[in-house]
């Protein structure tokens, strides 16, 4: 496998840097696009198609490629692999509908190849994407290689989007699948944010929409925790801010993950994350972290290399509220990551990732760095 990351503000940038990275016999055969313009979104799908490209793209705000993060720009990981180790599948979803579109996914995979590996992005506002990975184990086992995050669009929370050369979704699934006997998808994910307190207990909820914490409206229960009398509600961003809080997930017997807040209901004090609480579960509130989650992902990834020592490229799913929590030290765990393996790389900053935990278990996490490494066998 051959691997080349190229950028841009427009389509014009993006056909030139493509032409540019062909010059030497280069010719991908997928590009993986992580695009923060919609206005050059068809413009990218006409250019790659024309090349023969296939397409596993998704909308974004902030993305990354190797080391250095980008506004508003337009990110491409281009690979020439064989066409036979791959393929790609969207599937539509209507709410609440996502497992049964990741289940499907995975039976059609089951059927192309003996062992798939799958690469994942869903659009959508309200996913669940305790959903998509739970989808695709049903249909190919626990234990399935899955990676990958959920769209953004700036924290503005209005649409995020998956597309194809010939498709493109709102609320769908969209998957590049891997025949693990040929190609290696592999990775790690890492947090780093420290629980405090007491356990506390989702008393009321519904997915990933919460009512109540210890019998308390859930926005009432931030409030009081944050010390702010009226937290912002009317967007993601400021809401993220003003309140300043996330919850630990605590599962028995299993990695304890991640919850971050995405919307507010002044109405019925609920509040939407981008993962499901179930009912019944126990949290920990956690405090904003410092320099030291980056050192310690870092010092993660260093340790990872031992099991992984090659790749032929890099894809790395970064929580949106991770670069707003750690400001620049985000770039710096970033251009660490780039440097422990040196190839090229390509991400963004999502609404919720998904990727393995030191237990070999694959989990959808929030406010974490999850890197998937592609190498050909």
């Amino acid at each position: 496998m051959k691997a080349k990351s190229i950028k841009g503000k427009t389509a014009d940038d993006i056909k030139e840097a493509l032409e540019k990275s062909m010059t030497d016999g280069f010719r991908p055969t997928v590009a993986i696009v992580f695009i923060a313009n919609e206005s050059e979104q068809q413009n990218i799908v006409k250019l790659l198609s024309e090349k023969a490209v296939q397409i596993f793209g998704a909308s974004t705000g902030d993305n990354f490629t190797d080391g250095e993060i980008e506004t508003g720009s337009i990110i491409i990981l281009l690979l020439e692999i064989n066409t036979g180790y791959f393929q790609i599948a969207i599937k539509g979803a209507d709410k609440g509908n996502i497992k049964e579109a990741a289940e499907q996914i995975g039976k059609a995979a089951l059927k192309k190849f003996k062992k798939p590996a799958f690469l994942v992005v869903s659009g959508g506002l309200t996913v669940d994407g305790d959903e998509i990975i739970e989808g695709i184990e049903t249909a190919c086992g626990k234990g399935t290689a899955i990676f990958g995050g959920l769209a953004a669009d700036f924290l503005r929370m209005e649409r995020t989007y998956v597309f194809t050369n010939d498709k493109l979704s709102d609320s769908g699934l969209l998957a590049l699948i891997f025949d693990e006997e040929k190609v290696r998808l592999s990775g790690v994910a890492v947090g780093g944010w420290k629980p405090m307190g007491m356990d506390r207990v989702i008393t009321k909820s519904n997915g990933n929409i919460v009512y109540t914490i210890d019998n308390e409206p859930a926005l009432d229960f931030i409030s009081r925790y944050a010390g702010i009398k009226n937290i912002e509600t009317n967007n993601a961003l400021n809401f993220l801010i003003s309140s300043n809080f996330q919850l630990q997930l605590k599962r028995e017997n299993k990695h304890a993950v991640m919850r971050t807040p995405m919307q507010a209901n002044p109405e019925d004090r609920s509040i939407v994350f981008a993962g499901s609480l179930p009912e019944g579960s126990k949290v920990r509130l956690c405090l904003l972290p410092g320099f030291e989650v980056v050192e310690e992902a870092l010092n993660t990834f260093t340790a990872y290399k031992n099991e992984e020592p090659e790749a032929d490229a890099l894809i790395m799913f970064s929580c949106a509220g991770r670069q707003l929590s750690l400001g620049p030290y985000v770039s710096e765990e970033i251009e660490g990551i780039k440097n422990t393996w040196n190839v090229p790389m390509a991400g963004f900053f999502c609404y919720g990732e998904i990727g393995r935990v030191v237990s070999n278990q694959h989990e959808f996490h929030n406010m974490t760095c999850s890197l998937a490494m592609l190498k050909e066998k």
